[in-house]
């Protein structure tokens, strides 16, 4: 075969393998078809045309597109020697590397735009799987630490093995812990606080603030004005955790007390126990619980220092004393010299020297409070409703079942004053100020009279300063505020029978308690804390509940005691 026919038969497949696939042509099977006959069969490969090479106009194009690529990278590579380093720096970070190709950052740029419509689309739309977008970002730093889950000990700290569930979570993750915490705030909250809702929708009220707040740090000057005294009328208080809910009980609450020097509150209840509780008003947790066997306690009181706690029992004649330092329960089984067989009620002196003890038949029995010995005796007529000490431990106020008061002197025990409670039938309490301005008496008719310590001192029949008549059943209870600033009243015979008085209007605030809520029920044992900032209430129930005082400084700017 001659070599022009060789070459003719023999196309050549290097150039064919560079074309598209697409690009052959396909044979016409029509075409092959004669006239009204069959279908001619396919000529053999050996007689089949080359494909047809590109065209000239093709290539030009491609040549030019080429060149014009070209010109654009020496362009931009000129431009890039004239930036700094620092800003070829940061555009790498956010367009990314794209020296070599600029159609990179098209095709990327492309995509996100792709991803942002397919976001916006139906839900038909959103089932699709996330490998269909073009472009993902990936962040640009991570840190190691982050991913690793690292196990928090949950047994070694005192605050966050109270949060354990079980033995088994000794150990908790991060996360997990994170969410443990939010459970505890949102239950000694009772919810979510109104300031921590994200979907709140703000009201005018609240706009009307803002713009009052705007208006306040555009000007100067001095805007808290300071107060000698507490305002009357109404109380700003807040309802805290009980006091006691980490030892729940359903017996009475026989005490409750704030210890004169830290920030914990004794409970005490007819169920054989005190505790002692940190007082934090968000978990209160649990410091220690003494258990007395067989001793349902009738009262119990911190010494004037805090080292130590006495408790008597309701059908026991023993004395228990629990050296809080020592850790020792000392039971002080007989005092020489005194021969009740009941010791019920008593007193301890501020100073801490002196112990009163309530007898039967009229008599007080003062004891060192150092040996527990007795000192002597003061008896009055009648029985003993209730005893006091005055603020510098000087002089003790008895109020008697028939209506009078005694005023006795602690060093020689004789009696400096005898008067009646105006109105009063039989006294059920009596009360004196930390101040030495006042004295409050309870009778059983529900008034409460508040008498000035001078003139009980000297005149026979003093008229008192104010009565309150806001309760109706016999006033159980008084106890006044360190600042002298709040009398506290209560009656045990009806619920809810709890009432402040403001001092020196003698007046009472309107807003405690919430009739409607209806949390108190009886109440049996109130107190203060050291500084006024808590105040603490013990009912049948068995729950010692917690409130706390707010004042407003500014504005809606709050600030706690």
């Amino acid at each position: 075969m001659p070599p022009e026919r060789r070459s003719r038969a023999r196309p050549d497949r290097s150039a064919g393998a560079r074309l598209d696939r697409k690009s052959r042509k396909k044979p016409d099977r029509r075409a092959a078809a004669g006239p009204g006959g069959p279908p001619r069969k396919a000529a053999p490969s050996s007689q089949r045309k080359p494909p047809a090479r590109p065209s000239a106009a093709a290539a030009a194009i491609a040549v030019a597109a080429e060149e014009e690529r070209r010109l654009r990278q020496r362009n931009r590579l000129a431009l890039e020697e004239d930036k700094p380093a620092v800003e070829r720096c940061l555009e790498e970070l956010v367009f990314g590397d794209v020296e070599d190709d600029e159609d990179a950052l098209l095709r990327r740029l492309q995509g996100s735009r792709v991803q942002a419509q397919e976001d916006s689309d139906d839900s038909e739309a959103e089932k699709e799987p996330k490998d269909n977008f073009l472009f993902q970002k990936k962040p640009v730093w991570v840190d190691e630490e982050d991913e690793d889950d690292e196990m928090v000990d949950m047994m070694n700290n005192r605050f966050r093995k109270d949060m354990m569930k079980n033995t088994g979570e000794s150990q908790l993750s991060k996360d997990k812990l994170q969410k443990r915490l939010k459970e505890e705030f949102q239950h000694a909250m009772g919810g979510v606080p109104a300031w921590a809702e994200t979907n709140k929708q703000k009201t005018s009220l609240d706009d009307e603030s803002e713009e009052d707040e705007d208006d306040l740090l555009q000007r100067t000057g001095n805007f808290i004005s300071t107060s000698t005294s507490l305002p009357k009328g109404i109380l700003k208080i807040k309802n805290c955790q009980h006091a006691n809910a980490e030892r729940p009980t359903t017996a009475r609450i026989s005490s409750v007390q704030f210890h004169p020097r830290a920030q914990v509150v004794m409970v005490a209840a007819l169920d054989n126990a005190v505790s002692l509780f940190q007082v934090d008003g968000r978990t209160n947790p649990k410091i220690q619980s003494i258990y007395l066997e067989k001793f349902p306690i009738y009262k119990a009181c911190f010494s004037a220092n805090g080292e130590e706690v006495l408790a008597t029992s309701i059908h026991s004649k023993v004395l228990y004393v629990y050296d809080m330092l020592a850790g020792k329960l000392i039971p002080v089984h007989q005092v020489r010299g005194l021969k009740e067989k009941l010791v019920r009620s008593f007193e301890v002196s501020p100073d801490g020297s002196f112990l009163l003890i309530n007898g039967v038949a009229g008599y007080l029995h003062l004891l060192s409070m150092k040996t527990k010995e007795l000192i002597g005796s003061m008896k009055i007529n009648g029985r003993v409703a209730a005893s006091t000490f005055s603020s510098d431990s000087k002089k003790v106020y008895a109020s008697s079942g028939d209506g009078e008061v005694y005023v006795w002197d602690v060093n020689s025990r004789k009696c400096l004053n005898r008067f009646v409670d105006e109105g009063s039938l039989y006294g059920l309490s009596i009360a004196t100020s930390r101040n030495g301005q006042y004295v409050a008496c309870g009778s059983n008719c529900g008034v409460v009279n508040i008498y000035n310590q001078d003139s009980c001192l000297q005149e026979t029949n003093p008229k008192p300063v104010k009565a309150i008549m806001n309760l109706v059943t016999g006033v159980t209870s008084l106890t006044f505020n360190p600042t002298t600033e709040i009398l506290a009243i209560a009656s045990e015979e009806m619920k809810e029978a709890v009432r402040l008085v403001h001092l020196p209007s003698c007046t009472v605030f309107s807003n405690f308690p919430v009739i409607k809520k209806k949390t108190i029920s009886l109440v049996h044992t109130m107190d203060f804390s050291p500084r006024s900032g808590y105040f603490a209430l013990g009912n049948e129930k068995g729950k010692a509940l917690l409130y706390r005082w707010v004042l407003f400084i500014c504005f809606k700017r709050q600030k706690y005691l």
